[in-house]
């Protein structure tokens, strides 16, 4: 697979593609899993395609995640949830297309915005930390998984893959997450965390969001203010 980078042009323009064979999309009528244990719910389908993001450990502080999490539970609470049940994300998911709708575009757009605003050391703007997290991702592509479009921003970091085999996505994200930060914390002369232990995922499910992710994956950097050299974009040649 031949590699494209773009590291100079943020909010270069996205060409809409057809999804190509290696991408599989999430198919309602197969058999998937969801998991509930987690502080947020995780699908799964095997051979499925996934929007991934994972974050640095101090990329949103402590205040506001706890602010946006009062918010969150007061909106469940309206609708009739109680967030201190431990399926409540399962109660969730029974309100109506809309309601679901409602909760992800005000809370997971606005958790997005928190990471594009710079909090914490931002470790990542630096170009060769960026590119140890890269060079992770696609180690095992075409292998374990078919890598497609990311950005590696000052704090986050957000995917498209496509994973082979009946393995779930947090397997993956452990993986990188697992050696990035022996190599970083190596570079960087320290110890400890470095990742946020739970990542975010989600199944993509037609075309038109497969290109709408990878529009706001190519823009990403540009949203955020991000000069030339603070992140590095890659492009998945056709």
């Amino acid at each position: 697979m031949k590699e494209s980078i773009t590291r100079n042009a943020p909010g270069t323009p996205v060409e809409p593609a057809a999804v190509e064979g290696v991408f599989e999309l999430f198919d309602p009528k197969s058999e998937f899993d969801v998991n509930y244990s987690c502080n947020l719910p995780h699908w799964h389908q095997v051979g499925a395609t996934y929007f991934i993001t994972f974050r640095t450990d101090d990329s949103i502080p402590v205040s506001l995640a706890r602010s946006w999490y009062r918010r969150r539970d007061d909106w469940l609470r309206r609708h009739g949830i109680d967030p201190q049940t431990s399926d409540w994300r399962k109660a969730l998911n029974g309100l109506s297309r809309d309601s679901r709708q409602e909760f992800h575009e005000t809370f997971s757009r606005q958790f997005l915005d928190y990471l594009d605003q710079g909090y914490g050391d931002c470790q990542l703007r630096k170009p060769d930390l960026a590119r140890i997290v890269a060079d992770s991702l696609l180690h095992f592509d075409g292998a374990r998984y078919h890598m497609g479009d990311f950005v590696v921003m000052p704090n986050h970091v957000h995917l498209v893959v496509c994973i082979l085999g009946d393995i779930e996505p947090e397997v993956h994200c452990y993986s990188w997450k697992k050696f990035t930060v022996t190599q970083i914390n190596r570079r960087l002369g320290r110890k400890g965390r470095f990742w946020q232990e739970e990542s975010f995922d989600h199944l993509i499910r037609n075309p038109d969001q497969f290109d709408a992710i990878r529009k706001y994956i190519a823009n990403n950097p540009a949203s955020a203010g991000l000069r030339v050299g603070e992140y590095y974009h890659y492009k998945r040649a056709s």
